[in-house]
């Protein structure tokens, strides 16, 4: 009985999401979608970081595109996880479908935002040896970044279109290259906005001024490369210490799994392992957030 409710609710809610997404396409007329494209990858103001605002932000850093786009499908995912952790696991199941969803997408946003930008600052001394040679053949700074921009590859290409429409938009290259910085948060990347505004303002040897920061970002680089390597082994002893309760509790699942149903069909049982799955939740933020400062 309790399968046929959950399947037609799940029917309930995939037809509810068909005419949805059939009446969006309907009334989605060609101003809406230029507008769309217009507004793709423009930053959200500084002052107020609403929750969705904050949402999109994280998405569109990580290269993903704004979530609002996928959102009554994403709705149907949670939904369905959430009524499938019912149906599997009644309260404990529920729960499940509620949290994990949001934990992986949260985890996997991270993941591609810091594989992304590192994917960037390693092209960027690239884009500025291109922008170098353009201003030593008698190009002027602000072509020579727009078309260093143009002959640069994914994901940077992608990242710093966004510097082009700024500027065919009216808005000078300093500020579109702060705008860029300001959205991905690095060093490197203030570091170059800041050398275009001086150089805007007070003027002076582009060329030298790039040819810096190139040896800058690479220098900054080589470091980053050393720290890594010098703190692999304290790394490698945090992912061991968050996948060992996991893995004794796949053993046991194997070798003995009764051991685990006799403790959840318990009262004190299943509250010790309520427990216990949440410490380890908490102890492998708490070790994430560790190896994110080192």
């Amino acid at each position: 009985m309790k399968g046929a409710i959950i399947l037609g609710l799940v029917f309930m809610l995939l037809m509810l999401l068909s005419f949805y997404l059939f009446y969006r396409g309907l009334n989605q007329g060609a101003h809406d979608r230029v507008m769309a494209r217009l507004s793709l990858g423009q930053p959200e103001p500084e002052a107020a970081k609403p929750g969705l605002a904050r949402i999109e932000r994280a998405f569109l850093r990580a290269g993903l595109g704004r979530p609002t786009e996928r959102l009554p499908l994403a709705l149907t995912v949670w939904v369905m996880a959430m009524l499938l952790g019912y149906l599997l696991h009644d309260g404990f199941g529920l729960m499940l479908g509620i949290l994990l969803p949001v934990i992986v997408l949260r985890f996997y946003v991270s993941f591609r935002y810091r594989r992304r930008v590192r994917r960037m600052i390693e092209q960027l001394p690239q884009l500025l040896d291109h922008a170098v040679r353009s201003l030593k053949s008698g190009r002027t700074l602000g072509d020579a970044i727009l078309h260093s921009i143009d002959s640069a590859s994914y994901p940077l290409n992608d990242a710093m279109s966004r510097i082009k429409r700024n500027v065919q938009m009216g808005v000078s290259l300093p500020d579109a290259v702060q705008d860029f910085a300001e959205l991905y948060e690095r060093d490197e990347f203030q570091l170059f906005a800041m050398g275009l505004r001086v150089n805007h303002r007070y003027g002076g040897n582009a060329s030298e001024l790039l040819d810096n920061l190139i040896r800058l970002i690479r220098e900054r680089e080589q470091g980053a490369r050393q720290l890594r390597a010098m703190t692999g082994e304290t790394r490698m002893t945090a992912v061991v210490l968050a996948l060992l309760p996991v893995g004794m509790v796949a053993y046991f699942l194997a070798v003995n799994p009764n051991y685990l149903l006799h403790m959840w069909n318990d009262g004190s049982g299943k509250t010790m392992l309520m427990v216990a799955f949440g410490m380890q939740t908490a102890g492998c933020l708490a070790l994430w957030r560790m190896l994110r400062s080192v």
